[in-house]
């Protein structure tokens, strides 16, 4: 019962970000982990040392642009909440959104 809930938890997460990236006009290619030994080989030797856990290898979902690791769902997710996901994925706001808003309020003071 507990890995349903762990394997529900990792759908959800997953979905919040393709959600964002796809609403938010972000390109991206989701890469199956769970069906493709390459893409499971990949994302567990491009996880920085500093972001696995203690034991046993990263969950999905890593966000990654290109070969640059960006962070985990909690990092995405706290991103998101600051008004930053275009910094976290190493990206330029696009003018008009709230993190060009608030980089451009910033810059002011």
């Amino acid at each position: 019962m507990r890995e349903d809930h762990a394997e529900l938890e990792i759908k959800k997460q997953q979905q919040d970000v393709m959600g964002f990236l796809a609403a938010n006009k972000i390109d991206f290619e989701e890469r199956d982990i769970a069906a493709d030994e390459e893409n499971r080989k990949w994302m567990r030797e491009n996880v920085p040392e500093d972001f696995r856990p203690a034991a046993g290898n990263p969950l999905p979902p890593q966000i990654f642009n290109e070969q640059r690791y960006c962070g985990n769902y909690e990092a995405f997710f706290s991103a998101r909440e600051d008004n930053a996901v275009y910094a976290f994925l190493g990206l330029t706001a696009p003018p008009g959104s709230k993190e060009a808003e608030a980089l451009l309020k910033k810059m002011q003071m």
